[in-house]
């Protein structure tokens, strides 16, 4: 399940880090147009059990407050010295994405689906770096003082990935 920030706030982080997209030691970027959040990884899910998910995800979704949310800051995810992941963080009404977050988890562990045991952290990966390249593990922090335009939550999609290819499977507006 993910949300996908609306195109300007996209467009104006993009344009924040176009001055860091040739630096030496920058991970590969992500396509702007392919950016979201993640609020679930289930991994391949049995056709049988998809419409029993799509009924606990809409479930989830519908105790959902309106929400106001902003792109801000940025970080990595490994050490400095071999990061792996380039990451924005999230700003606003963020208490509202984590409760949701909780919610499909516990919905998806309730129909015996494998979800990962560990705390959601709000964010949006915007680059990776490859192993053995070199690698600035300090880029992020160009970043720390990065803030968006606000933009509310509007809906959760249900993504189906394969082969690196992203299909939304279903979607939910939120008040």
């Amino acid at each position: 399940m993910s949300v996908t920030p609306p195109a300007p706030a996209r467009a104006h982080l993009a344009a924040a880090l176009a001055p860091l997209r040739d630096v030496p030691g920058a991970p590969r970027w992500g396509d702007p147009a392919r950016w979201h959040l993640t609020l679930l990884f289930l991994g391949a899910v049995p056709p049988a059990r998809l419409t029993d998910l799509t009924a606990a995800v809409g479930a989830a979704v519908a105790g959902t407050p309106a929400a106001t949310l902003r792109l801000a800051g940025a970080g990595r995810f490994g050490s400095r010295r071999r990061p792996a992941v380039c990451w924005a963080g999230l700003d606003g009404d963020v208490a509202v994405l984590t409760a949701l977050a909780g919610r499909l988890a516990a919905g998806a562990r309730g129909l015996g689906l494998p979800v990962e045991d560990r705390p959601f952290r709000p964010h949006l990966t915007v680059g990776r770096w490859l192993p053995r390249r070199p690698a600035d593990g300090d880029l992020p922090d160009r970043l720390t003082g990065y803030r968006g335009p606000d933009w509310p939550l509007a809906g959760v999609a249900l993504v189906r990935s394969t082969a690196g290819r992203h299909e939304v499977q279903t979607t939910w507006t939120l008040p």
